[in-house]
């Protein structure tokens, strides 16, 4: 039976590759990003599955919005992965508050105004659900030049565990990934010295690619499983080997 997926960050990276991945095996998807662009390119992938749609996360207006119009064309997602994430690497001593600001704005606040308004709608159909949520690493072991961030995705590692005790009762599971250093547009954005730096302390001595990190994701939205809940999963090739 197909499922309907909702997942933000659809336009590129590891959200598009979690969206593609759920087409591929036949669910209809909601590919919704800022840039509406960006998605429309992802859903020319599987036309007949995937509808592109607009959405600022930080922005909760525009998440009813993003919510009605999904309802209206698709129907009540019984998959949600908040995907969308930002950051620019710099020392927190640096950070202006308006950047600070922002990254708690995507990064905490998206998946919290994403979850707020679409678990009514699955709630009230009563078929159970899924949620998964994109953290990272950081979030679990801290990064030097992401202090803000790895706060911000600390806060939706401790989110993704309090909402699986709420929804429980509900038949809905809320589980977590957080990716290691991954190629994606976000990482090719940093400077070199960085990220050649990260890849030599990965064990595999290579980056994820996004479809490694859309496997568990898959695997968490799947009835294989149904009985986990409130668990973190890091994809980072061992960089990372938390408890």
């Amino acid at each position: 039976m197909s499922s309907i997926a909702l997942v933000t960050g659809a336009g590129s990276g590891i959200g598009k590759a979690v969206a593609l991945a759920f087409a591929g095996r036949g669910d209809r998807v909601v590919a919704a990003d800022l840039d509406l662009a960006a998605a429309e390119s992802t859903a020319k992938e599987f036309p007949d599955l995937i509808t592109a749609l607009p959405v600022d996360i930080a922005d909760r207006d525009r998440v009813d919005e993003l919510r009605d119009e999904t309802h209206a064309r698709v129907g009540v997602p019984d998959i949600v992965v908040n995907a969308a994430g930002w950051d620019r690497t710099d020392q927190f001593l640096n950070a202006t508050p308006e950047f600070a600001q922002k990254v708690v704005a995507i990064n905490y606040l998206g998946p919290v105004n994403i979850c707020s308004a679409f678990l009514p709608g699955i709630i009230e159909a009563g078929n159970g659900g899924r949620v998964v949520n994109l953290a990272s690493d950081a979030g679990r072991v801290g990064s030097s030049g992401e202090s803000i961030y790895a706060g911000a995705k600390g806060g939706v590692i401790a989110l993704t565990k309090s909402l699986a005790r709420e929804m429980a009762r509900h038949g809905i599971t809320v589980n977590c990934v957080c990716p290691g250093p991954t190629d994606t547009p976000l990482f090719q954005a940093q400077e070199e010295k960085l990220k050649s730096a990260l890849i030599k302390a990965i064990p595999f001595r290579r980056l994820a690619r996004p479809d490694e990190v859309a496997a568990p994701v898959l695997f968490f939205a799947s009835e294989n499983a149904s009985f986990i809940t409130g668990q973190v999963v890091s994809v980072s090739g061992g960089l990372t080997m938390a408890g």
